[in-house]
């Protein structure tokens, strides 16, 4: 497979009182999508069209997208009118999401971005040697606290512009000590230069189409450099929705002409008829997504592994947990076949696009091989 893959850090979530803004909340939506348990208590969710918020995880039908808004504490959801889910009672229920010591570490660098933020400062902070403190909050999240940190620097700057900040203005926000600093690896992380970023990807252009498959709507999208999208739903309208929300000042455009080819590939492999892709992609990704993602598409059609099997196969045997989470964030569905990734009783696990889609992957897969 030709697969051309950028590097672009996914945005974290940070405490605020007010909702997420839009550059953020594809991922956000993702979560409650999936009712990802991993996320009660970090992450709540509002639906306006009834006045209530709830946890990721509740068991409640899931909402039309364009009523629902992001919050990263009850509190703040409270503040803007919302009462709690009778249901799932996100406030009696959100205090096993996290570890304590991740989520003391969590909070203490979303708070001082702006400063300096050390292992030996952090470990301070929390009452921890750091060097336990780095394994711990590694086993539980597969990244080290000074990469959280990072990210998490980098998120807040592209919020920011988001916002409609300066690039001066966002550098100072995100904590960035220079603008130097930030310009060192600023493409691998944007996918694009500090400006192009801040137009919203304006300088970009992206083609999509819609189709419909045996496993339901599919949407195929592409730069010019390759696809970045394919999704599964059963709602067409909130499928394009996720693609603006992403690309908020693209230049987006249906061109069921251009994507023709690609199209048919996808229908054919959801129909059992074809077994591989020759598509070039073009995701961005963080540098431990890309690793778990370029894994994947080395499972065999047919074949499946466990989330601790890809773990030890990427050389992070204690990532089990981040490495779901790279499964459940990839944009390409089929392409990067997230699919094939199991529990290690050899339950379904998560999947993005609906269990029973990925069910039904993989019988498909299994009876053609």
């Amino acid at each position: 497979m030709n697969t051309a893959i950028q590097l672009l850090e996914a945005p974290m979530p940070t405490t605020a009182a007010k909702p997420a803004t839009v550059a953020s909340t594809d991922l956000l939506w993702q979560a409650v999508a999936s009712r990802d348990a991993r996320m009660d208590g970090i992450l709540y969710y509002g639906v306006r069209s009834t006045g209530v918020y709830c946890r990721p995880s509740c068991p409640s039908r899931r909402p039309r997208r364009e009523n629902v808004e992001f919050y990263f504490a009850a509190d703040a959801a409270e503040r803007s009118g919302l009462r709690q889910c009778r249901r799932c009672q996100p406030r009696l229920k959100a205090s096993h999401a996290a570890d304590a010591t991740v989520r003391r570490v969590v909070d203490y660098i979303r708070e001082n971005l702006e400063g300096t933020i050390t292992l030996k400062t952090i470990s301070a902070a929390v009452g921890m040697s750091a060097f336990h403190l780095q394994r711990v909050f590694k086993q539980a999240t597969g990244i080290t606290p000074h990469e959280y940190a990072e990210a998490q620097r980098m998120a807040t700057f592209k919020l920011s512009l988001r916002a409609g900040n300066s690039i001066a203005e966002a550098t100072y926000e995100a904590g960035f000590g220079s603008s130097s600093r930030l310009y060192e690896n600023a493409h691998a992380k944007l996918g694009m230069t500090p400006a192009a970023y801040r137009k919203g990807g304006a300088e970009q252009e992206i083609a999509y189409a819609v189709a419909e498959s045996a496993l339901g709507k599919v949407l195929v999208a592409a730069t010019e450099k390759g696809i970045c999208r394919i999704a599964l739903g059963d709602d067409e309208e909130m499928l394009i929705h996720s693609l603006y929300g992403e690309f908020t000042k693209a230049r987006i455009s249906r061109d069921v002409s251009t994507l023709r080819m690609a199209v048919k590939q996808v229908l054919e492999y959801l129909g059992g008829e074809r077994t591989s892709f020759d598509l070039p992609a073009d995701i961005r990704a963080t540098a431990f997504q890309l690793r778990v993602w370029k894994e994947l598409q080395k499972i065999p059609y047919g074949q499946t592994r466990s989330y601790e099997e890809v773990a030890a196969r990427i050389g992070r045997p204690q990532a089990t947990r981040a490495v779901a989470r790279a499964c459940a964030s990839n944009p390409v569905a089929l392409l990067v076949p997230c699919h094939r990734v199991v529990r290690k009783d050899g339950g379904m696990g998560g999947y993005r696009w609906g269990v029973g889609r990925k069910e039904a992957l993989l019988r498909r897969e299994r009876r053609k091989s």
